[in-house]
């Protein structure tokens, strides 16, 4: 018997899973595309709140209506407000940002947080990580320059933006992975956009005459709302799409698959603003892959050899 929502073993599809993580890798960039837009006459906090507030209200029902697991206490608790913290921040910088660059620069700059996850594995939590991999690390940041300096020659500061995207959101999983184990993710998520309403309601309705541009309140437009809400659909779906995609297939199966969100960002960044990455930029974005999947290899090969009981590859 297995609770609500897990999915038995005995239903493995590699295949469908797959298909779940194309599905996340074309609509996570959509939702950029569409704050893309809208950052320009809307306010990001108007942004989060909305997008927070719609994933709770399609999330709770779900939660309800399969009897899944969602209610937290003690460290459990304090460590999903801290994750639902970071979730806020890591999505405002990333909306931020968009505001500054094209499309495929910005999410291929924040997939340096592949590295930072290997590094704050290896120094934080004591993972084993050998050399080739931290080679690996540095060569991928390089690439992650590459794309970086011509966007920082035309915009200055904000081209780092994607960066605090990558660093918080490395924080982000890294706290994910002490609590996953003991939460159900759709569970997890609506308590989290719960907890985003009400940590930013306040905040909102306290800075509403600082002058703060970022947390002006404004009154959308029917146009405006409803981009609002399909920010929030999209931003819900592809958590949704990532999620499934894991129960049907292995990680190691899908992960060299989520670099496909970057060039399905650079064809929606170029058909949606006709933006594509210079030369520098392009180069970067393949160091920054290549780098990225001979990661995905190497941890491939560790854990094949750590279940076939050998010793695991210098790596």
């Amino acid at each position: 018997m297995t609770r609500a929502g897990q999915i038995p073993t005995t239903l493995d599809r590699p295949l469908l899973g797959v298909g779940l993580m194309l599905g996340f890798c074309i609509v996570a960039p959509m939702g950029d595309a569409m704050a893309k837009i809208l950052g320009q006459s809307v306010p990001l906090g108007v942004l989060l709140f909305v997008r927070f507030a719609v994933q709770a209200i399609v999330l709770i029902p779900l939660v309800l209506l399969t009897g899944r697991h969602w209610k937290m206490r003690g460290r459990l608790l304090r460590l999903t407000a801290l994750r639902t913290a970071l979730h806020i921040v890591g999505i405002g910088a990333m909306f931020s940002a968009l505001q500054y660059l094209p499309l495929a620069d910005a999410v291929a700059i924040a997939f340096v947080m592949p590295f930072l996850m290997l590094l704050l594995g290896k120094y934080v939590l004591g993972e084993e990580v050998g050399p080739r991999r931290i080679y690996a690390c540095i060569v991928g940041f390089i690439g992650t320059l590459l794309v970086i300096q011509p966007s920082f020659a035309n915009v200055g500061l904000p081209a780092l933006l994607p960066l605090v995207v990558a660093v918080v959101f490395s924080l982000f999983m890294l706290v994910t992975r002490q609590i996953a184990k003991e939460t159900d993710p759709i569970g997890l998520q609506a308590v989290s956009g719960v907890m985003a309403v009400v940590f930013m309601a306040p905040l909102l309705w306290l800075a509403r005459d600082s002058g703060f541009a970022p947390l002006e309140l404004i009154r959308p437009n029917s146009t405006e709302w409803s981009m609002l809400i399909a920010i929030g659909l999209l931003g819900t779906f592809a958590h949704l799409l990532m999620t499934w995609s894991l129960r049907y297939a292995p990680s190691a199966t899908l992960a060299p698959m989520q670099y496909l969100e970057i060039p399905f960002a650079t064809i929606i960044g170029w058909l949606v603003f006709r933006d594509l990455p210079n030369g520098l930029a392009a180069l970067g974005i393949l160091v920054t892959i290549s780098a990225g999947l001979y990661i995905v290899i190497r941890e491939r090969a560790t854990a094949r050899a750590i279940v076939a009981n050998v010793a695991p590859p210098a790596a």
